[in-house]
């Protein structure tokens, strides 16, 4: 006989399931021995285990055990095999350390390695030792290693805090949850501290130590609980596992777990309440629910809230919070109690007429039935809040006039056609006619207006087509059956249709919202900084939650008011909702209008980070009483975690672009130090013999040779100058500090002042220059872009001989101005036209001294002003150096600067 469909597991977890296993084959099993406290006696149950398995044929190898001095876990370590240990030096310290590679060479069928959170000596592949377990794992070789519980990364602080002790030496929870096996090695703290005091854990003088520290029975007995705990949710996560794996429905009650139904009632706040004291009791996890049933009218704001507070109640307890969907309530309730194994569930008594159990079927009364192997504890709500029911009352008995009216002239209109065609109609269609029109009205004007249209249909059908006409007496009693399904099947074909409609605006919104994210998602991949990211939030936020919105972070000074990154529409900001946003910032919880911290704001401030310390604030303004409901608390949730996400990313590229600026300034500080060193200290010893030649033999020296040594330290002097200006211009070109002050400059003044400033050293070189009148006018930074022809007529007189010619050149090309300085030295060595404007690089032929800096910041001021610089072999010897700057839009005023500049330039 065939199994029944609701045992058989589903495809997909058996598809999941079969690649977990071939995963599992393909690498290594890990069984970690469990403790609670150093001693307990995880090594010596490894050791033992290893030599079952050895007796039983299986290729077992020590790697690395820790016998601590005890004589019977040395015992247990012998025949077995031992893989060599590899020396490090350290300090001028031997250190003894994993092989890993001799391990991975030798693959053992099962690997003993002790203490899973040793740190490894510098030289290592592996900082950590478990981070060579995962490359054995890889390698297909089975790893058993042990571990305390106060080594779990997780428990960390919480160790620190029993034990006033901070263990350096941590395990990521990862590893502990990729285990194979995990075997609990437990010692009672009685049995421990008598071993510690035989020297069975330290030396005695250890001992005596960790005794007074470390080995307490307070610390003991909870370190001991935290391991039974951790250990304790490993079985209940494999037992999950299991019950996933093999389709298992029914709970098994192997240890409690509590599932609370909140919904808006403000009673549901004793339900959890009443929930966490049971959790605490039983000692077991406990989850409050929301279910969101198919056909049921949607919440108004003031319910939404109150759910909202209720589960944020929840939160706040300790509990887990869960929103679930499905046809009804009980449906939705059982199938994540039988999917999560939940034992006892929690629902509120209900406080409704007994009729509307009658006509639309009792929740509790489901519950009960369908509960199984489940618990159900039914509780009273509060008695104290109701006081706003009757608000919500009266909200919902408004009477919809209109809805009426269009309802009862529709009916008219129905009759009226159905009255002209009456001879040539049969009944049938008239009713098909009445249930057209019962139909429209449901879709359109709601559950008020149809079951008015329903029996309006009835009576005119009645008063107008059944005989004897005109009156509401009935002839033939079958027609009272008749009149009777005609009403029942209005009423469910608008219920029907009412639900459907009711699905489509749920259906709806979720598409909306889903495509909202989406969205968001999309356009905050596209942001790069801070302000666009900001801007992304602000927008989608006043779309998402139809208000006005504004972005802030915090000022640069404390006290200032906060800086707003964003704003969409208008955002109240004065001094109550700037307090308000600030108090998010210091404490990274939501506050404001709607929440339970500063309610009277007219703001809502939402924290944005994922960290402890929020990086920004999204405020919402408060919307008015009669704004549509709120969005739902998950989907703002959804919202926030986006946005947040995106803003830290953000930071961190903003944060990562300032270090590698940081680094980059260093490195090229100390590569200018290392590379100019040198060139620096050869003026200085220059300037500093002459000078002490000039003191102390003045009364010796002629007058011929005191002029030689003045000019010595001129020269060098100036040499010095230009080299720490070279050094000072690229530190403040490569750092990106330097800003460009741009104005509009005739061509010919630039060249003029490059030549007055080199006057010296072109003055054995004829320059000829070729600049035509019709130049226009750059717009350039006159101070940086003389440099850079400083530079360049600097470079043709270092590589050309005396009295050889260098040609200055300019014309208009293409929309650009192009310069050209060209030389008869010695050229460029083949392949080095571009990679002579890199830093240090200096051609051939060159015998003065100099850094190699000269060129590289003509590219840097070239760039800095979008052009770019670059240089070829001359015809007939020697190189041209082409300098090529775009036209940039004329001034308004460039017209009258250039005819004033023409007119100073003629003599």
């Amino acid at each position: 006989m065939d199994e029944p469909p609701a045992s058989r597991p589903d495809p997909d977890l058996l598809l999941r399931r079969l690649h977990a296993e071939e995963e599992r084959l393909r690498r290594g099993n890990l069984k970690v021995f469990f403790g609670c406290a150093p001693g307990v006696g995880k090594t010596y149950a490894m050791l033992e285990n290893a030599r079952r398995l050895r007796a039983n044929g299986v290729d077992v190898v020590i790697g690395c055990v820790e016998t601590h001095g005890r004589a019977e876990t040395a015992a247990l370590c012998e025949g077995l095999e031992h893989m060599p240990m590899r020396v490090v030096l350290y300090r001028g310290a031997k250190l003894l350390e994993l092989d890993l590679e001799g391990v991975l060479a030798r693959k053992p069928r099962v690997l003993l390695l002790d203490e899973l959170a040793h740190t490894n000596a510098p030289g290592t592949r592996h900082k950590k030792r478990w981070q060579d377990v995962l490359d054995l794992l890889d390698a297909g070789i089975e790893v058993h290693t042990t571990l305390n519980v106060q080594h779990i990364e997780s428990l960390n602080d919480v160790v620190a805090q029993v034990t006033s002790v901070r263990v350096r030496e941590t395990v990521p929870d990862r590893m502990l949850d990729r285990a194979d096996e995990i075997e609990l090695v437990d010692l009672p703290p009685e049995a421990l501290l008598a071993r510690l005091q035989e020297g069975k854990v330290y030396l005695p003088t250890e001992a005596t130590r960790a005794a007074q520290s470390f080995f307490k029975r307070g610390n003991l007995l909870a370190l001991r609980e935290l391991a039974l705990r951790r250990t304790a949710d490993r079985v209940d996560a494999d037992m999950q596992a299991y019950r996933e794996a093999h389709a298992i429905d029914a709970t098994w009650p192997a240890g409690e777990r509590i599932l609370v139904c909140v919904g808006p009632s403000p009673s549901s706040a004793r339900l959890v309440r009443a929930a966490r004291r049971m959790a605490a009791g039983l000692r077991a996890p406990w989850v409050a629910a929301s279910v969101d049933a198919m056909g049921v009218a949607p919440m108004t704001r003031a319910d939404r809230e109150r759910l909202d507070a209720n589960l944020s109640l929840a939160e706040s307890l300790g509990g887990e919070v869960v929103r679930l969907a499905g046809k009804s309530v009980s449906e939705a309730l059982f199938d994540y109690a039988r999917r999560h194994n939940v034992t006892r569930l929690i629902v509120g008594k209900p406080t409704h007429a007994p009729l509307r159990d009658r006509l639309r079927g009792s929740l509790l009364d489901d519950l009960v039935r369908h509960s199984g192997e489940i618990d159900v504890h039914v509780i009273s709500g509060d008695a104290g809040p109701r006081a706003r029911a009757p608000e919500r009352t009266a909200a919902r008995r408004a009477v919809p006039w209109r809805a009426l009216a269009s309802a009862t002239g529709l009916v008219a209109a129905a009759t009226a056609f159905g009255h002209v065609g009456r001879d040539f109609w049969s009944p049938v269609d008239i009713v098909m006619i009445y249930l057209l029109v019962i139909t429209v009205v449901a879709v359109g004007l709601g559950r008020g207006a149809s079951l008015l249209a329903a029996a309006l249909s009835v009576g005119c059908y009645d008063f107008f087509f059944v005989p004897p006409f005109y009156t509401f007496a009935v002839s033939d009693a079958r027609h009272i059956l008749t009149f009777v399904v005609m009403f029942v099947v209005s009423v469910v074909i608008g219920t029907l249709t009412l639900r459907v409609r009711r699905q489509e605006g749920a259906a709806r919104t979720r598409e909306e919202r889903t495509a909202g994210l989406y969205a968001l998602t999309r356009d905050l991949a596209t942001a790069a900084d801070d302000a666009s990211v900001a801007r992304v939030i602000a927008r989608h936020a006043a779309t998402a939650f139809n208000t006005a919105t504004v972005v802030l972070e915090a000022a640069p000074r404390p006290g200032d008011p906060l800086h707003v990154l964003a704003e969409r529409g208008s955002v109240p900001l004065e001094s109550p909702e700037q307090a308000v946003a600030r108090w998010v910032l210091e404490h990274g919880r939501p506050a404001g209008s709607g929440t339970d911290t500063l309610p009277g704001a007219r703001l809502r401030c939402l924290p944005l980070g994922t960290g402890a310390e929020p990086l920004g604030v999204l405020g919402l303004a408060a919307p008015d009483a009669q704004a549509a409901p709120a969005p739902e608390r998950d989907f703002v949730e959804a919202f926030l975690r986006q946005a947040s996400l995106a803003l830290e990313r953000a930071h961190l590229a903003d944060e990562a672009k300032a270090a590698a600026l940081q680094a980059r300034t260093e490195q090229l500080r100390s590569s200018l130090l290392s590379a100019v060193s040198h060139d620096l200290r050869t003026p200085l010893a220059v300037i500093t013999g002459a000078a002490t030649a000039l003191r102390d033999d003045a009364a010796a020296i002629r007058s011929a040779e005191r002029v030689e040594l003045v000019d010595t330290i001129c020269v060098e002097a100036h040499r010095l100058e230009r080299l720490v200006g070279n050094i000072l211009d690229m530190t403040r070109l490569e750092s990106g500090t330097l800003q460009v002050k741009r104005e509009w400059v005739p061509v010919d003044e630039l060249v003029g002042a490059a030549l007055t400033r080199l006057e010296a050293e072109l003055q054995n070189r004829p320059v000829t220059t070729d600049l035509p009148d019709e130049l226009p006018m750059l717009s350039v930074d006159p101070v940086l872009f003389e440099q850079l022809l400083v530079n360049v007529l600097d470079n043709a007189a270092r590589y050309t001989p005396a009295a050889s010619s260098i040609d200055l050149r300019a014309r208009t090309e293409n929309g650009a101005v192009v310069l050209e300085v060209a030389d008869r030295g010695p050229g460029l060595p083949p392949g080095a036209e571009n990679k002579i404007f890199e830093k240090f690089v200096r051609g051939p032929g060159n015998t003065e001294r100099g850094a190699g800096l000269g060129l590289a910041i003509c590219r840097a001021i070239a760039e800095s002003h979008g052009g770019r610089i670059e240089a070829e072999n001359r015809e007939g010897g020697g190189a041209t150096f082409r300098i090529r700057m775009p036209e940039i839009e004329l001034g308004p005023n460039e017209a009258s600067a250039r005819a004033e500049a023409s007119r100073e330039a003629q003599p």
